[in-house]
C-alpha cells in the first residue's frame, strides 16, 4: 500500500478513536438517561465448546419494519443501525448451562467468550439444537427505572447425528446485493428494509433440503458468513424469518476504521477467519461451502479446502459475474478437484440442488419444491 494510502488510513482510524473517546466522556451529560442494550448475536458450537458474541450500545430500540415503509423511513432506520453509542470496558457475565462466565467489552462495545459445556449436554437433551443463555451487565441498572440490564438468548450446539454443516455467504448468495456494483449496493442497503430486500431464487427451499439433509429426522446445521457490519445484524435477521430461510448463526464484522479492515485484503482475511472458527468448534463434521463469483468466494473456499483436507465436500458458486471472470474461476476448480472436492459454478440454485441430490446431499423429492420456490420468487 503506498504512503498516502497508509497515512489516510490511519488518521482516520486515530480521528475514530479521539471522537469515541470524546463522545465517551460526553455521555454523562448529554444522554445519561438513554438506555443500556445489549445486542446479542447468535451463538454456536459443538459438545467440546461454544463462541459468544455481542455488543452493548446506549440506544432505544429501532422501530419495526413493514413493506409499507417509505424510502425515508429507511433511511433513518439506517442512520440508526450505524450511528451506534458503543460502551467500551463494561463487565459482562454470561450465563449458560448453569455457569457463569465474565468478558469486557473492546472499544468498539464489543464482547465474545468461548465456554466449554458440560459432558452431559447432549446426552441429557437429545435432538435439541438450541439452547439458552443469557447476558447482563455487573453492576449497571437502567438510568430511568433502575432494572438491572439483561437479555436471554440462545446458541446453537450442533447435535450429535449432523451428517456435515453448511458455510454460506449471504450477499449475492442468498441476498441480492449487487455486490459487485458499489451503487446498488449502497441503494439498497440504505433504502431498502427487510420486507423490500429479495432472495435468490429458490434458495429458502435449498436451504431448508440442506438442513433435513437425505433422512428429514436429521438435523444439519448452517452458518452464515458475511463481510457486512454487525450494524445490519437485526436487518439480516428478519429478512431471513420473512423469507422462509433456516435459522443459523450469521457472521459479520466490525465496520471500525481500522487500516486493516479497510485494505483490499480485510474481505478474505475476515471470511477465512470466521470460517476457520466454524470448523475449529466442530471438529466432527465435514462442511459444503456455498458462495458466488463476485467476492473471492471461490478464492477463499480454495484455500479452505487446502487448509482442511478432508473436510470439504461440496463447494456451489453462484455466477454472478461477466464471463472475464470465469477463467480464473475454473482454475480454482480444477485446484479444489485435485483435492478431492467438486467445486460447482452454476447459473441458478436448481442446479446447485440436483447435484447435491447426486451426491446424497439432500432428499431427492425435495427437488420439484426447490423447482416452485425458484418459480414463486421470480415471479
Amino acid at each position: 500500500m503506498s504512503t498516502w494510502k497508509e497515512f489516510l488510513l490511519n488518521s482516520a482510524a486515530g480521528a475514530e478513536v479521539q471522537f469515541d473517546r470524546l463522545k465517551n466522556r460526553l455521555f454523562g451529560r448529554l444522554d445519561a438517561n438513554k438506555p443500556y442494550k445489549i445486542v446479542y448475536y447468535r451463538g454456536f458450537g459443538s459438545p467440546s465448546a461454544v463462541w459468544l458474541k455481542g455488543r452493548v450500545l446506549r440506544e432505544r430500540d429501532l422501530s419495526t419494519p413493514s413493506d409499507n415503509d417509505r424510502f425515508w423511513q429507511n433511511l433513518l432506520a439506517t442512520y440508526q443501525r450505524f450511528e451506534s453509542d458503543e460502551v467500551p470496558g463494561i463487565t459482562v457475565r454470561v450465563e449458560a448451562f448453569g455457569q457463569s462466565h465474565t468478558t469486557t467489552t473492546d472499544e468498539e462495545g464489543y464482547f465474545e467468550v468461548t465456554i466449554n459445556p458440560p459432558n452431559d449436554v447432549l446426552s441429557d437433551n437429545p435432538g435439541r439444537v438450541w439452547f439458552p443463555v443469557r447476558y447482563a451487565l455487573d453492576g449497571i441498572v437502567q438510568p430511568a427505572t433502575g432494572e438491572p440490564v439483561e437479555k436471554d438468548g440462545y446458541m446453537m450446539i450442533s447435535p450429535l447425528f449432523s451428517q456435515f454443516g453448511v458455510i454460506s455467504d449471504i450477499d449475492d448468495t442468498v441476498l441480492v446485493t449487487g455486490a459487485t456494483s458499489l451503487l446498488q449496493t449502497a441503494r439498497l442497503t440504505f433504502l431498502g428494509n427487510a420486507y423490500t430486500r429479495l432472495p435468490f431464487a429458490g434458495v429458502a427451499a435449498f436451504y431448508r433440503a440442506l438442513q433435513s439433509g437425505p433422512v428429514t429426522t436429521l438435523f444439519n446445521p448452517i452458518y452464515y458468513v458475511s463481510s457486512s457490519p454487525w450494524n445490519l445484524y437485526d436487518l439480516l435477521i428478519d429478512f431471513f424469518r420473512i423469507q422462509g430461510i433456516p435459522k443459523g448463526p450469521i457472521l459479520l464484522r466490525d465496520l471500525g476504521f481500522d487500516p486493516s479492515l479497510l485494505s483490499s485484503d480485510s474481505h478474505h482475511t475476515h471470511k477465512l477467519s470466521m470460517i476457520r472458527k466454524v470448523l475449529d468448534v466442530n471438529p466432527q463434521l465435514p462442511f459444503v461451502l456455498i458462495g458466488d463469483s463476485g467476492q473471492q468466494d471461490p478464492e477463499i473456499y480454495t484455500q479452505v479446502v487446502r487448509d482442511n483436507p478432508g473436510r470439504i465436500k461440496a463447494i456451489y458458486i453462484r455466477d454472478v459475474t461477466p464471463e472475464t471472470r470465469d477463467a480464473s474461476i475454473r482454475e480454482l476448480i480444477r485446484t479444489a478437484e485435485s483435492h478431492h472436492v467438486p467445486m460447482l459454478l452454476v447459473e441458478d440454485t436448481v442446479a446447485a440442488a440436483e447435484h447435491a441430490a447426486s451426491m446424497g446431499l439432500i432428499d431427492s423429492d425435495t427437488i420439484p419444491e426447490i423447482r416452485a420456490d425458484r418459480r414463486a420468487d421470480k415471479e
